[in-house]
């Protein structure tokens, strides 16, 4: 199964980078393919919103933080319009 959850990049200052990852690798462990970036401090968000939302068609779980990343991106309106346009 697949998870888009965060891995940590920076030393002191935390920046993290969006990822699809299987769930048995580790935090650091190495991703299928980065999606997005997320730096808390400035609240900057960079987001691949067609590589996410092909992940999510295909059934990768967010975690709950980047599932609030990526409900307020508005990604998941976007995920409801695409699957209403196919059936």
């Amino acid at each position: 199964m697949v998870k888009l959850r965060l891995k940590r990049c920076g030393r002191k200052q935390p920046v993290y980078r969006i990822v699809a990852i299987d769930v048995r690798s580790r935090r650091e462990g190495r991703d299928l393919r980065k999606v997005g970036f997320y730096d808390p401090i400035n609240n900057q968000t960079y987001l691949n919103v067609p590589a996410i939302l092909y992940f999510l068609e295909k059934g990768a779980q967010p975690t709950a933080t980047v599932h609030d990343i990526l409900k307020k991106a508005g990604v998941f309106t976007e995920l409801s319009l695409n699957q209403t346009k196919f059936n």
